[in-house]
């Protein structure tokens, strides 16, 4: 008795692993990091002098008291304290007067 060897179409093989293949993207994403949460935290823990720069070029300092989604209340010793709003911020930085100062302590 002779048996056929049946061979397969190797572009017809390729084609079905090529189109049986899913679509693989990349994930997005997470829309929130928490790395806010965890530098605001910090900063309000260690109570660290800060200087917040708005848009319009005003500078003001003062430790962070609480934050929440959209503002941040920042407790001032030479002034009223404020509830500023996130979207004014221009950027947050530690006060360079406060690191000069604790690095002069630790000597």
């Amino acid at each position: 008795m002779n048996r056929k060897l049946i061979r397969p179409n190797l572009t017809e093989i390729k084609e079905q692993q090529f189109n049986s293949k899913p679509n693989r993207k990349k994930p997005a994403p997470p829309e929130q990091t928490n790395a806010e949460n965890y530098y605001f935290i910090r900063q309000m823990n260690n109570k660290t002098p800060m200087v917040i720069a708005f848009k319009d070029g005003a500078e003001i300092r003062g430790i962070v008291e609480w934050y929440d989604k959209r503002t941040i209340k920042v407790h001032r010793n030479d002034g009223p304290n404020l509830l500023i709003y996130k979207d004014s911020i221009k950027y947050i930085y530690k006060d360079p007067a406060y690191e000069s100062n604790s690095e002069d302590d630790d000597r």
